[in-house]
């Protein structure tokens, strides 16, 4: 009886190790110097074969004294990037001037933009076991 209540003991601990791995990360993203609080920001969570293409996941966050919260929920392990945007006239897209230049302000994880578009190897950040919180820098 013994060995078969160790058994069941030991069953019961490898069922539930295997749930807690198989548990989904959560990840916040916040921007915290957006220069108006007319609009929205908009986050979205790439992967290399969705960068810049069709988002894992989007949000829409409203800005309260400059500062913007998303959180992205259920997400595996792998390598991501986040892209956002302040969407000051709410229309769901990037304005550009006549020249070309945008006219809202964007971000990307790992506060490497410059001059161009987010790359993802610049922008990649890596999700293991632990919830994860960013801040994006216009």
């Amino acid at each position: 009886m013994k060995f078969l209540v160790a058994i069941l003991a030991s069953a019961v601990l490898f069922i539930s190790n295997t749930i807690n791995a198989q548990e989904k990360i959560t990840i916040t993203a916040s921007v915290d110097n957006v220069t108006s609080n007319k609009g929205i920001v908009g986050f979205s969570l790439y992967n290399k074969a969705t960068f810049m293409a069709e988002p894992l996941q989007s949000k829409q966050s409203k800005i309260i004294e400059g500062k913007s919260i998303a959180v992205f929920e259920n997400v595996n392990a792998g390598e991501y990037a986040i892209i956002c945007l302040h969407d000051l006239n709410e229309n769901g897209i990037m304005d550009f001037s006549a020249q070309g230049r945008p006219e809202e302000d964007y971000g990307a994880s790992n506060n490497t933009l410059g001059f161009g578009y987010p790359q993802f190897d610049k922008a990649k950040f890596i999700v293991t076991d632990k919830n994860l919180k960013l801040n994006i820098r216009f």
